[in-house]
């Protein structure tokens, strides 16, 4: 059989996208404050891009947009002193005040520890001891491991009784719970520094020792059973000891820990409610407006030209790296401006679909809303949408708020009711049932039904989970 050669002509599409909308969409997917860092680095990087002489600090291209509850306004008379200004956000914003000097969970114990007398190995063991310490203050490693790992370092012959005598020295720091092994642990640890030992101690104690899984599951008529107990008051006061402990005693101390900064919000939009019924849309910026250097915008081929080789191609040299910070200082331009523009579109396309929402601050009253909803509005790709809307907050006359809240499907073809609304009534009911008897999700099923919302019981698990509501069982109280 011989060989042989054939030609197939085939089409095919292939969308490829230019360096500017590569930009746009990681400019797209920043929040406002990682914008304002690329922005300086870009003025740091580029020597063609500068500040502009007569630059508000504020977007070029618009500072806002006049909604008049159900479409966007139209109107170029519209007088722009009723907008919101660039910059400002909510009135009840406040960035959070972070002590610089409060200690961290380490040093509090570290310092309890120098006032123990102490052997300088069991100092030194203990203090590695609470370095092994997660936030929350539990022991995260066994003390024969630590053991091995302080013999390495100092060549010391590190026995088990010197280790167990640090790891009690720690247990007995403040606050009570440090250094346990597990929450069990760590709940026995704290109701034997409990003084006086009364009777409902007593029984907390014994609970937490011999029948914590019983306790952990809420099955109260038969730890009730175990412990022998006559009276159900003398449960309810022993278990009502146990849910008054800490947890996790170490986050009481310090919660903004050296190693860990707290943030605070951004928000990226405003959003106003004035009180003739509109809405007033927004940016909140404080970037600089932008333009090419004033250098950078002469064709250097306009030059005189020189008879030596040396300086022309020094010259074509000169042209070229021109040419290039200038078409990169002109794409950034380009893309914060689009970047700029989609937000506010996304953005009225939300307050335009949610107007009760912004007008009320009630979540319950948001209507159901995907992504392909406001792409149909602004004319913007689903995944443009999606990428605007990520990590984005704004901020309303009622708060601040993430985007993606406002994002939420209906529960079936036929509603229009949110899912925010049935996580409203769902909450409503389970908060309002006999703790004795919790319902079932069967029981809330039918109690959502019972109120107009006839939904699966699937469908109400899903929302009981996403409330971080347990199952009925672990809801139960005597």
């Amino acid at each position: 059989m011989k060989d042989s050669i054939n030609i197939e002509q085939t089409q095919q599409t292939v969308q490829r996208i230019s360096a500017r909308q590569v930009q746009f969409v990681h400019l797209l997917e920043m929040t406002g404050p990682e914008v304002e860092d690329e922005v300086r680095r870009q003025l740091d990087d580029n020597p063609a891009l500068e500040v502009s002489d007569s630059d508000d600090s504020a977007p070029e291209e618009t500072d806002g947009q006049d909604i008049p509850g159900e479409s966007v306004n139209d109107d170029p008379d519209d007088d722009p002193a009723d907008r919101l200004p660039m910059g400002r956000a909510a009135d009840d914003y406040v960035a959070p005040q972070i002590a610089a000097d409060a200690p961290d969970l380490y040093d509090y114990l570290e310092m309890q520890l120098g006032e123990l007398d102490l052997p300088e190995i069991t100092r030194h063991i203990a203090k590695y001891i609470i370095g092994n310490l997660d936030t929350n203050g539990y022991l995260t490693r066994t003390l024969s491991a630590m053991a091995d790992d302080i013999s390495v370092s100092t060549g010391l012959d590190i026995t088990y009784e010197q280790m167990h005598e640090a790891f009690e020295a720690v247990r007995s720091l403040e606050p009570p719970g440090i250094c346990a092994v597990d929450l069990r642990d760590c709940l026995l640890m704290q109701l034997k520094r409990q003084q006086p030992l009364t009777l409902p101690l007593k029984v907390a104690t014994e609970i937490v020792k011999d029948y914590f899984d019983l306790f952990s599951n809420k099955h109260y008529d038969r730890l009730q059973a175990h412990l022998g107990l006559k009276d159900p008051a003398l449960l309810r006061e022993a278990i009502d000891t146990i849910l008054s402990l800490n947890p996790k005693p170490g986050s009481a101390i310090a919660p903004a820990q050296s190693s860990m900064r707290l943030g605070h919000i951004t928000p990226d939009v405003a959003v106003e409610y004035t009180d003739d019924g509109r809405f007033t849309v927004s940016l909140v910026s404080r970037l600089p407006q932008l333009q090419i250097e004033r250098s950078f915008t002469v064709d250097i081929t306009e030059q005189r030209e020189r008879d030596n080789k040396t300086a022309a191609a020094m010259q074509r040299q000169a042209q070229a790296f021109i040419k290039l910070k200038r078409d990169d200082a002109e794409a950034f331009i380009w893309a914060l401006r689009q970047r700029s523009s989609t937000l506010l579109s996304v953005s009225e396309a939300i307050v335009k679909m949610q107007p009760d929402f912004f007008m009320t601050g009630e979540q319950s009253k948001l209507r159901p809303m995907i992504l392909k909803d406001v792409a149909s509005i602004t004319g913007l790709d689903i995944s443009v949408v999606s990428r605007a809307t990520a990590g984005k907050y704004i901020a309303t006359n009622t708060g601040t708020y993430p985007m993606k809240m406002f994002f939420n499907e209906a529960p079936g073809d036929d509603s229009d009711t949110s899912s925010h609304k049935l996580l409203h009534e769902l909450q409503t009911i389970i908060d309002n049932e006999d703790k004795r008897h919790p319902l079932s999700d069967e029981a809330l099923k039918d109690a959502m039904k019972a109120k107009g919302y006839d939904i699966a019981r699937r469908t109400v698990t899903k929302y009981r989970e996403r409330l971080g509501v347990p199952v009925g069982r672990l809801r139960k109280r005597l």
